[in-house]
């Protein structure tokens, strides 16, 4: 009988502790201020990364024209240029460049860079972690917002808070905001819809009740 009495007071103490940090850490959530609804930037360039597959067009050349992918250490080649950075450039500023190295060969070069494969660079990729239903890295696009993110990572799982859900934003100094997961994802509400910056984490944590 006392081993009985035992086991039920352990099991209603974890139980209590799991509880009492729930609620810690939803009071911890819920200090953050809201996530503003608006934070895309109007002059956003997109930045290339590894994984990234460019087209290089270069007018009048078709011979030098090609598709590439970029390298996981950011470079590119091609005929008559054997490693050329890519990675944390846009698409015009390569562009340049490689108008600048090829004209050792060939008379005023013009050439265009379209990115037709989108990983994104690694400091502007959108982090999801916790519990949605496929945590990943995505890459970043001009006006992309939570709800688009939390449709690419399948939703929240049934364990989920997400009313207690954070963003932390690296490019504001790691400043954390709240977002209402929950109230968007599962009453459809699009006032808690929110735009996302590049770098952003969405931080899902788990619900204890």
């Amino acid at each position: 009988m006392l081993r009985r009495l035992q086991e039920v007071f352990g099991a209603a103490f974890r139980w209590f502790v799991l509880g009492a940090l729930g609620v810690l850490m939803f009071g911890c959530a819920s200090s953050f201020p809201p996530a503003p609804t608006v934070a895309a930037s109007p002059d956003y360039r997109y930045i290339i990364g590894p994984g990234d597959t460019v087209n290089i067009i270069v007018w009048r050349n078709p011979e030098l024209s090609m598709t590439v992918p970029v390298r996981p250490d950011g470079m590119i080649a091609g005929p008559l240029i054997e490693d050329m950075p890519a990675m944390g450039k846009t698409p015009t500023a390569l562009g340049r460049d490689m108008e600048k190295a090829l004209g050792t060969f060939i008379r005023d070069p013009v050439v265009t860079i379209i990115v037709t494969v989108f990983k994104g660079n690694h400091s502007e990729q959108v982090r999801v972690v916790g519990e949605a239903s496929k945590p990943q890295a995505l890459p970043y696009s001009q006006n992309l917002t939570v709800l688009d993110v939390m449709i690419a990572v399948g939703g929240l799982t049934d364990f989920a808070d997400g009313n207690a859900a954070t963003l932390m934003r690296p490019g504001e100094g790691n400043q954390q905001y709240r977002v209402r997961l929950k109230d968007l994802m599962k009453r459809g509400d699009i006032s808690a819809n929110v735009d996302m910056k590049p770098g952003d984490v969405l931080i899902i944590p788990q619900s204890w009740f």
